[in-house]
């Protein structure tokens, strides 16, 4: 499993939005790893940024 697959999972079983840390805590990856793939996958419109900071995936 990679790393997009680990945050999508992280969202599946929160449930809600999160912080970058927060993600990185539940999917146990290192927080810098997150950042990384969270712009990727923003760029990729996989996620999304409802407010400054916080992400969700895209429904």
């Amino acid at each position: 499993m990679d790393i997009q697959e680990k945050i999508i999972k992280a969202f599946e079983e929160a449930g809600q939005e999160m912080r970058s840390g927060e993600i990185a805590e539940k999917a146990g990856l290192d927080k810098k790893d997150v950042d990384k793939a969270i712009k990727k996958m923003k760029e990729a419109g996989t996620i999304i940024s409802p407010k400054r900071c916080f992400y969700n995936i895209k429904k």
